[in-house]
């Protein structure tokens, strides 16, 4: 089996993380993607805007249509330390499966001030996201592979649209119906605007 770890605030999730793992699975032969919400991001002072449980059912009804993409609930009630993760996933597989770990070039920068780095390093091949052209340096004993792609915007551009009371069509639409029912990141409950882009 050839797994990818796809972690994340997904605060929420759109359609650059799903363009990501479409990606990685086409160009890497994976047979499964797996979503792992993060419940406390230590790099990210901890801080969401959506609640844990809202943020994995947002993430699950982005990835429901896809048959090889799967959600996680390994970081709940936990802060997500990605070594903590890469154990418990890698636990019940056998010597010749693959696990890729699928992150963006900036998060890559910072791998080695992750908790247990060189645990993590060893432990997975990174399948690094970055805009061509771009470089980005490799720890030693980092096993890497690039997947180079535009990521032309983020959940912070989405949720201050969202609070202007703005539809993003960067988010799914399964998605955008659980914001407002949910009334997430100031969103009024109801049918809401027209659909249009950032």
């Amino acid at each position: 089996m050839r797994l990818a770890l796809l972690g994340g605030t997904f605060d929420p999730i759109h359609e650059a993380h799903l363009a990501l793992a479409r990606a990685a699975l086409k160009k890497f032969s994976l047979d499964k993607v797996l979503f792992v919400p993060a419940s406390q991001p230590p790099h990210k002072s901890g801080v969401t805007h959506a609640a844990y449980a809202d943020r994995v059912r947002m993430t699950e009804l982005a990835c429901a249509s896809e048959p090889r993409f799967e959600v996680s609930r390994l970081e709940q009630d936990t802060i997500s330390y990605s070594i903590e993760t890469i154990t418990k996933v890698r636990a019940p597989l056998v010597p010749s499966d693959e696990l890729f770990f699928i992150i963006g070039a900036d998060a890559f920068a910072e791998i080695e001030t992750w908790r247990r780095w060189r645990e993590v390093v060893a432990g997975v091949t990174f399948i690094v996201a970055s805009r061509p052209g771009h470089v980005c340096r490799i720890p030693e004993g980092a096993r890497v592979e690039r997947l180079e792609m535009k990521l032309p915007y983020s959940s912070s551009d989405i949720r201050r649209a969202l609070a202007a009371g703005e539809s993003p069509a960067e988010v799914p639409g399964e998605v955008m119906d659980y914001i407002r029912q949910h009334g997430l990141y100031g969103v009024m409950e109801g049918p809401g605007p027209a659909v249009h882009p950032l």
